[in-house]
């Protein structure tokens, strides 16, 4: 006999869910056994019927779809999950992503691509879409850039400048700078702006998000 994947469709949108359920229905080997209109629905589906997917809308009413998949990917024998949604924001993704989603994409994708997501998710392997995988790769490579630009501006703090820009961007007071690093508050003062003309900043706040985009806080 072969092997029905079993997927519970989750979307506050009725007629989505009806579209889906009806193309979802005529893929041979997979079978929608449960729908819920929001992510409270969802749970007590995923309890009752036992799904393999469930593809998941992320902005619902009572319960979001990002808690919704952190609570059920925190089960025994929790079923995957593939956000489908028309949010592809970088932070929607990564929340997925952390919260178990093993897929994510987005409403327009093509009916034969979400039945084969359903299908590759289900044997353990994930899936993006490839607008999602572009995006990914891009804030990758921007924040690789960032790291670069930042590690090379702070190279040119002496020492004791890099340890006061840390110390600035950990929240540190000037008193509390001087205090810690056993200098007076003048000469923190001084070593501040020092750091502010060499690297080319404005206000603390700039030296505090350089700091973390080198990794260093």
């Amino acid at each position: 006999m072969a092997v029905v994947i079993r997927v519970l469709l989750v979307d506050d949108d009725a007629l989505v869910r009806a579209g889906l359920s009806m193309m979802l229905d005529g893929v041979g080997g997979i079978a929608v056994v449960a729908e819920a209109g929001d992510g409270r629905e969802a749970i007590a589906a995923a309890d009752a019927h036992g799904p393999d997917v469930v593809l998941m809308d992320l902005q619902m009413p009572h319960v979001d779809g990002i808690t919704a998949t952190r609570r059920l990917r925190g089960r025994p024998r929790a079923p995957e999950v593939i956000v489908l949604t028309t949010f592809d924001t970088d932070e929607n993704i990564l929340r997925a992503l952390r919260a178990g989603a093993s897929g994510f994409l987005l409403k327009d994708t093509p009916p034969a691509q979400i039945a084969e997501a359903v299908a590759l998710v289900a044997a353990g392997n994930p899936m993006l879409s490839p607008a999602v995988m572009r995006r990914l790769m891009d804030r990758s490579v921007a924040q690789s850039d960032r790291y670069e630009r930042a590690r090379t501006a702070l190279a040119a703090l002496t020492p004791r400048e890099l340890e006061v820009a840390l110390a600035v961007a950990n929240g540190r007071s000037n008193a509390g700078i001087a205090s810690e690093l056993a200098m007076s508050v003048t000469t923190v003062k001084s070593h501040v702006s020092s750091i502010l003309t060499k690297l080319g900043l404005d206000n603390r706040t700039q030296i505090a998000l350089l700091a973390h985009d080198a990794d260093l806080v």
